[in-house]
């Protein structure tokens, strides 16, 4: 068993020599969100909260390989057995840095998943567990090789910008809007979220914003909007936390939150807190709908990442094994999340921004010639 880290990275750390095979440390500053509450965990720690989540048998871990679905090295393999990876048998220089949102850290998702993968490939996945918006920004900045969030918005924005490349789907649950077991805005069992928010607004009940810029919160926001309301007043409470901190603040103060289900089923044993309106799981509205996906960052953008054990990262995520184990994890005898990598039918949509129309026939003709343009050398 893997020892639990948590760790601030020093910023005096400087930017090794191209030549040291140490890990490049420009790209794992980490930031000073690292300073600031961000959780920085090695591949196989376990997780802070009091549940006891388990992993199902998924598998070996072995399908995935080197930007694959699914193809690659069985995990029965040594990972030194593959002679063509730097290193001799180690993926670039043998660390992942994955930047992700806090429902895959509180839930203890990627305790079951990272050991599987690091077995398989032999990297060391250090996480950085943070809102879906900072998880984000560090992959941007290229402090992270690889992004797993659920925000498509920001998702796609990180994706017209030339960020990240090749997104794929992964996994989902919903949203659930929680209170106490009392009500007292009157909600329960509403089948509008936004009529519910509109409801607790007219009723000054407390509720409590994750306020961080995550998926969870990007989500709140927009139900807000189409509810026609800026929250504001002393009823509207921001914890700056993640998403289980912000469930123990909502309980303690008996206030309303919006949660992640998975989050909420992984906690549900720590607060009093139900659930109040439902998510699409369970016939709630759409607009409650948590989708996660996966991209690598940009090595054209950031040279220093590790782009093969970020591909390989992917490969593993959405292969049978990687799913399979996903499907497996459960808390509280509940599954928390839901694979949706495999599927018979091809899903060009996951891929791009969901807005992408494609090139016309006349743009596809002026994009291959600008890579003529700019990979031909004069004279071939």
């Amino acid at each position: 068993m893997w020892a639990t880290a948590v760790a601030v990275v020093s910023m005096s750390e400087q930017r090794p020599d191209p030549e040291d095979s140490r890990p490049n440390t420009t790209r794992r500053r980490l930031l000073q969100a690292a300073g600031a509450g961000t959780a920085l965990s090695l591949a196989g720690c376990t997780g802070g909260s009091d549940t006891t989540p388990t992993a199902g048998d998924g598998g070996d871990g072995g399908d995935g390989g080197d930007g694959s679905d699914g193809g690659g090295s069985s995990g029965t393999d040594e990972p030194q057995q593959n002679q063509n990876n730097q290193g001799g048998g180690q993926i670039g220089d043998g660390q992942l840095v994955l930047a992700t949102t806090t429902s895959t850290y509180d839930t203890g998702l990627l305790d079951a998943l990272n050991p599987m993968f690091q077995e398989s490939f032999g990297v060391q996945v250090r996480t950085i567990s943070q809102g879906t918006g900072a998880a984000i920004r560090t992959g941007r900045n290229g402090d992270a090789d690889v992004i797993l969030v659920h925000a498509r918005g920001p998702e796609d924005q990180f994706l017209r910008d030339g960020a990240g490349v090749n997104r794929r789907d992964v996994m989902f649950n919903d949203f659930v809007i929680v209170g106490p077991e009392d009500d007292p805005a009157g909600i329960d069992g509403m089948s509008s979220a936004t009529e519910a928010f509109s409801t607790i607004a007219d009723e000054g009940a407390t509720f409590l914003s994750r306020g961080d810029d995550s998926g969870t919160n990007t989500k709140e926001l927009n139900i807000w909007e189409e509810a026609g309301i800026q929250p504001s007043g002393s009823w509207y409470q921001e914890t700056g936390q993640g998403m289980g901190d912000t469930l123990v603040q909502a309980n303690q103060a008996g206030g309303y939150t919006l949660a992640d289900r998975g989050t909420y089923l992984a906690t549900q044993d720590n607060i009093d807190l139900v659930i109040h309106v439902q998510g699409p799981l369970k016939d709630g509205p759409a607009i409650l709908q948590n989708p996660y996906g996966v991209i690598p960052v940009n090595p054209a953008v950031h040279d220093n990442v590790n782009y093969r054990a970020a591909m390989a990262y992917v490969g593993f995520l959405t292969s049978p094994a990687g799913q399979q184990a996903i499907a497996d994890y459960t808390a509280n005898g509940s599954q928390l999340f839901f694979p949706n990598a495999l599927a018979e039918e091809p899903d060009f949509a996951q891929y791009v921004p969901q807005d992408y129309e494609g090139p016309s026939m006349s743009m596809r003709d002026v994009r291959f010639q600008h890579w003529v343009d700019q990979q031909v050398p004069e004279g071939f």
